[in-house]
């Protein structure tokens, strides 16, 4: 059987491996496993972008006490999109939280080296002969100003990619289709 571009299956014995059973809430509010997780997210990095993504999750055991399959699998659904909707909110934060360092890196480091230059262009400037030292001295004030950015740049040239990343991803899986299949068990299995 060939499956779409963007289908993603799990293959579980019953749901209590999919949601994390130390989580208080009830069944289907809690958090997913963190393995359940992994794999999903694992095999959602792998698929092509631009795909629409649908997660397929064969059980071989329904439990009793939630209804029937249709009414499961709804469930299921909602439970997974509100996972991954939730993760796509702390990916946000945690955004917004490192643009927020950054600013603030980048105004001590622009400051930091605004007193640098002033300290070093008080010392004496290049016209008159300075002393080695004293040179060697301005210099390394000139270099340890400019390294106060490094920071604040890191952040804004390269640290904000992959959260953003994963940012979109989480929006992907969360407008991702969730379906519960029932598999039956085989004789070989039991």
């Amino acid at each position: 059987m060939n499956s779409p571009q963007g289908r993603i299956e799990l293959r579980l014995r019953s749901l209590n491996q999919l949601f994390n059973s130390l989580d208080p809430s009830p069944f289907y509010e809690q958090d997913l496993d963190d393995n359940a997780e992994e794999f999903i997210v694992g095999w959602a990095r792998e698929l092509p972008r631009d795909a629409p993504l649908e997660i397929v999750i064969h059980i071989t055991a329904l439990p009793d006490d939630q209804g029937t399959l249709a009414e499961t699998s709804d469930r299921v659904d909602q439970s997974v999109r509100r996972y991954f909707a939730y993760r796509q909110q702390q990916e946000q934060r945690r955004l917004s939280e490192l643009w927020r360092i950054g600013r603030f890196s980048l105004v001590v480091g622009l400051l930091f080296l605004a007193v640098c230059f002033t300290v070093a262009n008080l010392l004496g400037n290049d016209d008159a002969q300075p002393h080695a030292m004293l040179r060697l001295f301005r210099e390394s004030l000139i270099i340890v100003g400019w390294v106060a950015l490094w920071r604040p740049l890191e952040i804004f040239l390269y640290d904000w990619w992959p959260i953003a990343r994963s940012r979109q991803l989480y929006k992907k899986l969360a407008a991702a289709s969730v379906m519960l299949v029932q598999d039956a068990v085989s004789r070989s299995a039991r």
